[in-house]
């Protein structure tokens, strides 16, 4: 008896008995609803292999995938103050923060970067929607002067990648007041001679929308993003009102003239590439870094 309980059960039990999945190798997609697995979806830049949904990407991940080999250097934000507002809703303001860099693992919801595409040296600036909806506080604030700064100083573009729910309510008019903070920051830029080019990423909404999103000498934005200053549910229930179908997504945008081209997340490093060059005078960029091919003498016609 011993020897069926101790053995025979057991083994019969472990070839009927379900494995436990762990629950972060799959996503699901939010559009179509398909599920994903994880590597797949990494390989993919986070992009639905099924319908094309463009999910959100971190920027560390988006910036070893746009800049030439992976490789990119990190450009310091000088620190705002912790909580300047002593503010409170159900959580204090500190706690948020806290919890948000251990889901995101960054520090805020803006980083900063400088490296090459296609051999061109850029910086780069990109909000992250998963740090606090990508809100704009103080930091992105300082985020933005930085990148601006440092493209001035290295005579180099400027790519800002948009991401956000509008302005951090946490900071209150100190959050607003990085509006027209940003909007210098982009003015010394265009003093400078230098290109702003914007991806608008889903979503893009509020205060952002409403300065630095929309200044670039070029808009771009990813298939399907919501960029917006007010939702299409507020203006619906605002004016009683249908929408038409597509309202404030990217490709009604760049129908209705606000835009100037939308791509797909795995052509925009191909496409920024010829772009940035393109603005800065620099010849087009051979793929493979292969010289051009010399030039042969036609061949003597034949008497």
């Amino acid at each position: 008896m011993n020897w069926i309980s101790n053995y025979v059960r057991p083994k019969i039990n472990s070839l009927f008995t379900r494995r436990e999945v762990p629950e972060n190798l799959w996503v699901k997609c939010d559009e179509c609803g398909t599920m994903l697995f994880h590597r797949e979806l990494a390989e993919a830049l986070n992009v639905c292999t099924n319908c094309g949904h463009h999910m959100p990407i971190s920027p560390r991940d988006r910036f070893r995938t746009l800049f030439d080999g992976g490789i990119f250097v990190e450009i310091p934000v000088p620190k705002p103050l912790a909580d300047p507002l002593g503010f409170r809703d159900q959580k204090k303001y500190p706690d948020r923060l806290r919890e948000a860099r251990r889901k995101t693992s960054e520090e805020e919801a803006m980083l900063v970067a400088e490296g090459d595409i296609g051999r061109l040296k850029v910086i780069c600036a990109g909000q992250d929607f998963g740090f606090m909806g990508g809100s704009m506080g103080m930091h992105v604030g300082n985020a933005i002067v930085a990148a601006a700064e440092r493209a001035v100083k290295q005579k180099c573009p400027l790519v800002l990648f948009a991401a956000a729910g509008g302005a951090r309510m946490q900071e209150g008019i100190l959050s607003l007041m990085q509006m027209p903070r940003t909007t210098v920051a982009v003015a010394m830029l265009k003093e400078a001679g230098l290109p702003y080019v914007v991806v608008l990423t889903h979503p893009t909404t509020g205060g952002v929308t409403a300065s630095y999103a929309m200044l670039g000498d070029i808009q771009i934005a990813e298939p399907g993003a919501l960029i917006c200053f007010a939702g299409p549910r507020v203006i619906e229930q605002t004016i009683r009102e249908t929408l038409p179908e597509g309202f404030q997504r990217a490709e009604y945008l760049l129908d209705h003239g606000m835009l100037d081209r939308v791509v797909a997340r795995k052509d925009m490093r191909d496409e920024l590439g010829t772009l940035l060059r393109l603005l800065t005078g620099e010849p087009p960029y051979a793929h493979g870094d292969l010289p051009a091919p010399a030039e042969t003498p036609e061949p003597a016609a034949v008497p």
